[in-house]
């Protein structure tokens, strides 16, 4: 047996959707079928009092009169079948449990229907936009970071290429000490122990060097 919803109410009557070939398939409730019940307003208010009271058979009435109404509703701001055949389905259930919240002085109950279907239409919308455009600023930004990845590679790779030609124009010393400091992270002192140079030569070759690099690589202070 189904669990009973949320509200406690008993689940609406379950329909069968009529097709166009031999076979027939369970819906549901089949929207788009068949023409409204010929209902005027009074009964149609007495059925949705039964409907609040938990009445099926009241709303396999109510269904009748107002299911056409409600999936062209849906289906005019929806544009897509399937969907609009999930919305009115949605709107209709809503109608079922919702049915003890209608008051007759606020409007009709055909009014009711539509005002909640083209809501639930509108929100269909809404979301399916919201999930396109996630999915659009996702891969905005999956192509942004791919695109900065391979910028920032081929910069990398162009500087390395640039040092390592400034590099081959410094002397011997001055590159084997500029490497030693910058890309082994020796100090001045290690670099002179590693190289067997005098402290304060290690230094003005550093200098000296690292002033080549500057002009050589363009850069300005």
């Amino acid at each position: 047996m189904d669990a009973p919803p949320p509200d406690g109410r008993p689940r609406p009557p379950l329909r069968l959707l009529p097709t166009t070939g031999a076979a027939q398939v369970n819906h549901p409730i089949p929207f788009g079928v068949g023409r409204p019940a010929d209902t005027d307003r009074t009964d149609i208010a007495d059925v949705m009092q039964q409907v609040a009271h938990g009445d099926k058979e009241a709303f396999s009435a109510l269904y009748d009169a107002l299911s056409p109404l409600v999936f062209g509703i849906v289906l005019k701001v929806v544009r897509d079948r399937a969907q609009s055949e999930e919305v009115a389905q949605e709107v209709m259930i809503e109608l079922w449990r919702q049915a003890a919240r209608y008051r007759p002085e606020a409007g009709s109950v055909t009014a009711w229907a539509a005002t909640i279907a083209h809501r639930r239409a509108v929100d269909r919308v809404r979301s399916a936009q919201a999930a396109s455009d996630r999915e659009h600023a996702q891969a905005a930004r999956e192509h942004t970071t791919a695109f900065d990845e391979v910028a920032e590679q081929v910069e990398t790779r162009l500087e390395s290429e640039q040092v390592r030609r400034c590099l081959r124009g410094l002397t011997e010393l001055q590159r084997q000490a500029v490497t030693l400091a910058y890309y082994q992270g020796l100090t001045y002192r290690e670099v002179a122990a590693s190289l067997r140079t005098p402290l304060p030569t290690i230094k003005t070759r550093m200098r000296d060097g690292l002033i080549r690099l500057r002009d050589c690589m363009g850069v300005t202070t």
